[in-house]
């Protein structure tokens, strides 16, 4: 069934004409900045030359997202409420833009385009124009925090504004169109993460006007009784709120706004004030407008407004149709805009009364400029951590595992700023010790063989990494802190977020107001060397390729070799701000090669020479062994070991790289090493060659400007997996110890014919293990069973 609203008009008459003045307001600067460089108060009949020479921008979900702007601004003033606002149809971008420019806060941040009748020609000409600003609800809008250029997070960044921020209630309309992509069908259970005791609400808005871009939508179209009862299933309490007769659309969006935030408040209250803390069934609204509402009816004889074609420019040939030209002028003098700005162009102040004051705007919010509000954090001292090494490998320990105890405490000195999300993986990545103080946050029911589930948790564990990744992004864009934890093979899963959130990142960087964010942390294990019984769909590596390919001065790729490293690593990276960290480490038990203080000065080097496996000192080596990764690192000391053994005298140099981009030069990446430094450690002519933990292709990439790149030898994953063994997945991929010897035999000059014999053992070796796997189905002791025996040097 409908819930019926209240069918009380909560409005008085001068409320109503004051609404919807500025709602007409509002409409009229969206249009102009759609249409106009010029004559933005219409003082002179419309000229083609006043018409943007490229029209850009959509009108369609406009006049919707410009109500809902102006009723929650009268809630705010009426409640003394803290609310941010986030639009799902983020091409609305010209609609968010006149309601900052209403408030003040847009000439604020850009003094240029101030309140009055030149301001607003800026305005209108600076949109989706040359050297102006995008046509989305990017990061240049105060307020914003979520672009919409790509549809489906808004609602799942909502929630992850609302975590922890127990006074803010985030408005959130969800265009019809963004509503059938998977992750915000997915985002409506969100509200089972929600604690109405510690975080603070959302309030969504379902916008049915009607059409996306050239179809209708699905929500619009099916019978109202199946997406009513859709969304109770998913825990709401939908209203619904219907018409195109503004002043009827008025009083009952007003009325439903009240009973909406009046439960918020009510749920709110019981949770706080018994402690008993259940899932409720929070408001939301169901708002169905025309599209194109109070835009053109008609244009060359097709009905536009309530259609398609009111998705983006209604009237596309007004500089060339008079008759156009014409209609564009009688739709802009329709709002009378006479009676909503002065002789100065500014809004009257029958308007400007109707916004909040200060803080209270939506469009200044300091949550809605993260790094206004950003603590750092509290971190216990990772070197109380630390795993003992008293020799290179004498030690082993699943690095993940170290990590977790710390972050276990990271959560406990953080109680109110930090949280671990992770789709149903954190205990499998072996950071199951936070589960020693905290929980998984869950209100749904409970039942008592559960584990670690309840409304305070501090992990947020959802199956899906477009949730995980969403509320991580809408935490940290409002000022606080977390890590992302996956599987490596299924963190490809959100690319395209990963995509718009780098964006973000590098277009604020140039944005003064804007402040530094925490930045946003991926320690991703299960990887593609150790998917022993998941096999080849769990392995790929190739999130690094991905990320590599973004802005340099927000990527950062780290692969530690063990346990010590990732522990300075990840301190390093929760103590960074402004960045996207890729940390790939394994949970397995695996050797130890550091000491804490050697990880320590190992990591801020980024790539060293290990002294102690190498023996080329004080001499020019004939070859370079290189890694990058665990399993790389471990087959690269177990093919020096074997070098050292048989091949004496020559001289080998091992190199270990934990910081990926260190391989660029220094011109195209901070952390780039300068060329004079990457020939004194890979030498201009010996051979390298480079074991790596993903496709070989990035190597190449990163170092071909570099001197020695023709001599450069990458040995990585080829995309060839299956469900088998360690050491028969690195053989499979030319990866292993005894492929590694061959390489060097082949590739120092002189060396072929002299090592022959070797060469034919390592071929015999590689054969021998594969058959042991065959026969046993497990590696064989040779190699299983190998230690590095030796000490530092």
């Amino acid at each position: 069934m409908e819930t019926a609203v209240d069918p009380h008009a909560p409005l008085t008459d001068d409320e109503l004409r004051r609404l919807n003045a500025y709602w007409r307001a509002a409409n009229y600067l969206t249009v102009g900045q759609i249409y106009l460089m010029a004559n933005p108060l219409l003082r002179e009949p419309l000229t083609p030359a006043q018409i943007k020479p490229r029209l850009l921008g959509h009108w369609g979900t406009s006049p919707g997202l410009n109500l809902v702007y102006a009723h929650l601004n009268r809630t705010i003033v009426r409640r003394d409420l803290q609310m941010m606002f986030i639009t799902g149809p983020g091409h609305g971008g010209p609609a968010i833009v006149a309601n900052t420019w209403l408030e003040g806060t847009y000439t604020e941040r850009y003094p240029s385009v101030s309140q009055d009748e030149e301001g607003m020609q800026q305005l209108f000409r600076q949109f989706s124009f040359p050297g102006g600003i995008p046509s989305h609800v990017a990061s240049e809008v105060p307020g914003s925090i979520h672009e919409g250029g790509e549809l489906g997070y808004s609602l799942m960044h909502a929630y992850g504004a609302a975590f922890d921020n127990p006074e803010l209630i985030v408005a959130c309309v969800i265009g019809d169109g963004e509503a059938e992509t998977g992750p915000l069908a997915g985002s409506w259970l969100s509200n089972v993460f929600l604690n109405p005791a510690r975080d603070g609400a959302v309030l969504p808005v379902l916008h049915l006007n009607g059409y996306k871009i050239g179809n209708p939508t699905v929500l619009d179209r099916i019978p109202r009784e199946d997406l009513l009862s859709i969304l109770r299933g998913f825990g709401y309490q939908p209203y619904v709120v219907t018409g195109d007769d503004p002043d009827r659309v008025h009083q009952e969006l007003a009325g439903t706004l009240d009973r909406a935030l009046d439960e918020i408040a009510a749920i709110q209250r019981r949770a706080r004030g018994t402690g008993l803390v259940e899932r409720p069934r929070w408001p939301m609204i169901v708002l169905r407008t025309p599209k194109g509402w109070t835009g053109p009816r008609e244009v060359d004889g097709r009905q536009v407004e309530g259609t398609y074609r009111a998705h983006q420019v209604p009237l596309s040939g007004v500089r060339d149709n008079p008759e156009h030209l014409a209609q564009l002028e009688r739709w802009l003098r329709g709002y009378r805009p006479e009676e909503l700005f002065d002789a100065t162009g500014s809004p009257v102040p029958e308007i400007t009364g109707l916004v909040p004051q200060g803080d209270r705007r939506m469009s200044a919010n300091p949550h809605t400029n993260g790094g206004q509000v950003l603590r750092d954090l509290t971190l216990p001292d990772f070197r109380d951590y630390a795993v003992a090494v008293p020799e290179p490998g004498g030690t082993t320990a699943g690095a993940t595992t170290a990590t977790g105890q710390w972050l276990r405490d990271v959560i406990v000195a953080n109680p109110d700023r930090f949280r671990l999300f992770g789709p149903d993986e954190v205990a499998s990545n072996k950071l199951d010790a936070v589960f020693e103080v905290t929980d998984r946050v869950w209100l749904g029911a409970r039942r008592a063989d559960d584990d670690h589930l309840g409304p305070d948790g501090r992990v947020m564990e959802v199956l899906s990494e477009h949730l995980c990744q969403g509320w991580l992004e809408g935490y940290l864009l409002t000022g606080r802190h977390g890590v992302f934890t996956s599987y490596e093979a299924f963190i490809h899963i959100v690319d395209s977020m990963v995509n718009q959130h780098a964006k973000w990142l590098k277009t604020t960087r140039d944005i003064p107001w804007r402040r530094p964010l925490a930045s946003l942390n991926y320690l991703l294990s299960s990887h593609v060397w150790r998917q022993d019984h998941n096999g080849f769909s769990h392995q790929d590596p190739g999130f690094i390729d991905h990320v590599v390919n973004k802005k340099a001065e927000v990527v950062r790729v780290y692969l530690p070799p063990d346990a010590n490293t990732l522990l300075t690593t990840m301190d390093h990276c929760l103590r960074s701000r402004h960045y996207i960290n890729v940390v790939v480490a394994g949970k397995q038990p695996s050797p130890n090669w550091l000491s804490l203080d050697e990880a320590i000065l190992h990591a801020q080097r980024g790539l060293g020479i290990w002294d102690w496996a190498s023996t080329d000192q004080g001499t020019e080596p004939d070859v370079v062994l290189a890694c990058a990764g665990d399993v790389p690192t471990l087959e690269t000391l177990a093919a020096a070991d074997l070098l050292r053994r048989h091949l004496p005298e020559l001289r080998v140099r091992v190199v270990n790289v934990i910081d990926l981009m260190r391989l660029q030069s220094e011109a195209e990446h901070p952390h780039g090493l300068p060329d004079a430094q990457f020939d004194t450690i890979f030498t201009r002519d010996k051979p390298v060659i480079f074991a790596y933990h993903g496709y070989p292709s990035l190597i190449h990439r990163l170092t071909y400007r570099r001197a020695n790149h023709n001599n450069l030898h990458v040995r990585g994953y080829q995309e060839e997996g299956t469900t088998t063994t360690p050491f028969d997945m690195v053989m499979l991929n030319q990866l292993d110890r005894f492929h590694l010897v061959v390489d060097v035999i082949d590739r120092v000059p002189g060396l072929g014919t002299r090592a022959a014999h070797l060469r034919q053992s390592m071929i015999d070796a590689r054969q021998e293990c594969r058959d042991y796997t065959r026969r046993y189905g497990q590696d064989s002791p040779r190699v299983a069973e190998w230690r590095w025996v030796g000490t530092r040097g």
